[in-house]
Parts: C-alpha cells; sequence; structure tokens
C-alpha cells in the first residue's frame, strides 16, 4: 500500500490531481483511513491512472475518459487515438513535441501491463560524496521536473570548471526530494573529491551507505517512466519499501538520446 504522496511520485502525477480524480470518482484510493483520513493505493492501480492521463492528454474531458474507461478501452485503441493526435501534434509548437513524449511514455507503461517485472538487481551503494547543484520543480510531472533539472545539469558542469577545489570522481546523478503537495527538490550532481578552496557556488552532500533495487534503462530520458514503474510494481511483488529519494545514474550521454544508458536507483529501507 503507498501513500498519496508516493502514488503521485510512482505515477508521476501531482497530489491534488489524485485528490481530484478520487472526488470525482475517477480513481479512488483502495482504502482511507477513517481516523486520519489518509488515502491508501497499490501498484495494480498504475495501469487505470497511466489510461487516464494518456486519455487526457489526447484532448479528452473527464467526464469523456470516464465513459471511455467504463467501456474499458484497450491499448490498441489508445494506440491508435495516439497516432491521429500525433499528426495533429507534428505541426504544433515545440511544447507540443515535448508533451507527445510523455503521452508515449504513458503508453509505454499500458503496454507493458501483464508482462514480467524485468531484472531487478538489489545492491549496496557505497556512501557518496556529491558536489550538487538544486532547483525547485512544482510536481514529478516530466513538464514539470524537464525544464528544471535540464538547466541545473548544464550550470553544474559550468560551474565544475571553475571549482578548482572539487574534482568529479564519478558520473552525473540527479535525485528527486518531494518536500511538499507542490515542491519537488531537483537534485544535480556529481561524485567528487573535495578540498579547501573555491568551490563556486556548488553545495556538498554525503548520501549515506544504502541498499537499492536498481534496474538499467535504455533510451532516452523523456521515456523514462515504464522503468521506474517496473520497480514499483517489483517493491509491492516483494513486500520492499522505499527508503529515500530515487536517483538516476547517467551511465552513457551519447549525442542521440535514444542511446542513452541510465540506471535508476530505488534506495530501500
Amino acid at each position: 500500500m503507498f501513500t498519496i504522496g508516493e502514488f503521485a511520485r510512482h505515477g508521476r502525477v501531482s497530489v491534488r490531481m489524485l485528490r481530484h480524480y478520487d472526488a470525482i470518482g475517477l480513481l479512488r484510493p483502495v482504502s482511507v483511513d477513517p481516523a486520519t483520513g489518509h488515502r491508501g493505493y497499490e501498484a495494480a492501480q498504475l495501469a487505470r491512472l497511466n489510461r487516464i492521463v494518456a486519455l487526457k492528454d489526447l484532448g479528452f474531458t473527464l467526464e469523456q475518459v470516464r465513459a471511455m474507461l467504463a467501456e474499458d478501452v484497450g491499448v490498441a485503441q489508445v494506440r491508435a487515438m495516439l497516432t491521429l493526435r500525433r499528426a495533429e501534434l507534428e505541426q504544433a509548437v515545440a511544447a507540443g513535441l515535448e508533451r507527445l513524449t510523455q503521452v508515449e511514455a504513458r503508453l509505454r507503461t499500458l503496454e507493458d501491463e501483464g508482462l514480467p517485472i524485468p531484472g531487478i538487481v538489489v545492491k549496496r551503494l557505497p556512501a557518496t560524496r556529491l558536489a550538487e547543484l538544486t532547483g525547485t520543480a512544482a510536481s514529478f510531472r516530466p513538464q514539470d521536473i524537464g525544464p528544471v533539472v535540464r538547466p541545473l545539469c548544464a550550470e553544474l558542469g559550468e560551474r565544475l570548471r571553475g571549482a578548482p577545489a572539487i574534482t568529479p570522481a564519478g558520473r552525473l546523478t540527479c535525485f528527486y526530494e518531494q518536500l511538499g503537495e507542490n515542491e519537488v527538490v531537483v537534485h544535480a550532481a556529481i561524485p567528487a573529491s573535495v578540498t579547501d578552496g573555491e568551490r563556486n557556488g556548488l553545495e556538498i552532500v554525503d548520501l549515506p551507505e544504502t541498499e537499492a533495487a536498481t534496474l538499467v534503462h535504455r533510451g532516452a530520458i523523456d521515456l523514462v517512466l515504464p522503468s521506474w514503474q517496473a520497480l514499483v510494481r517489483w517493491l509491492e511483488a516483494t513486500g520492499r519499501r522505499s527508503g529515500g529519494p530515487q536517483r538516476e545514474l547517467y551511465l552513457e550521454c551519447p549525442e542521440d538520446p535514444a542511446r542513452w544508458i541510465t540506471e535508476l536507483q530505488e534506495p530501500l529501507r
């Protein structure tokens, strides 16, 4: 069972959106604590959430989405609708193309429904000292995270060149912390050795040693959602719990984003 905040993070939607879907009967929690009012969700509900978001992004109203879900619209039908929508979005501005990428990510999660969970590797992550920059996003939605994390990573590289006290000792790592319903702290960081001297505005943080479930994602990071949700299904299947902010370790980042290799790390309790 996941809290509403955890389920929002795993589904890459806002807590406010989940509360609205509950209020209109579109996606109700599995349980509600009668004493506290806290909502509980299951990983199996991600399938319905993915359909809702995909259909909504195709331009349907929530009432239309409700009717279509009642008719149990399948993946093939949603894919056909997306093909038509793609023809329209290709004539739109760059923002529309970015939105299309996220629709594709949702559709991939639909296609993964019922498939075996891919190979998850549980391993120890050593304690790590990081040099980092942080920013704030409104939610875990890709359209909120992307405009924050991309410039942060670019600025991190620029500042490292002017920070003689910091020597990079590993690969770019990004991780995310939810502080409130409308505040996600985005970290762009790199393992480093640090001495006294000029740090050029970079913060130094220490991540403790931890056990983590890991999965290698191959392809554009904009399409990472199905891989993260595979880790969520593994958590529920094994009875494990998240033990800290999810991390993305960028192993290979060639010019073509489709050839990127990223290790996804889910710290465990």
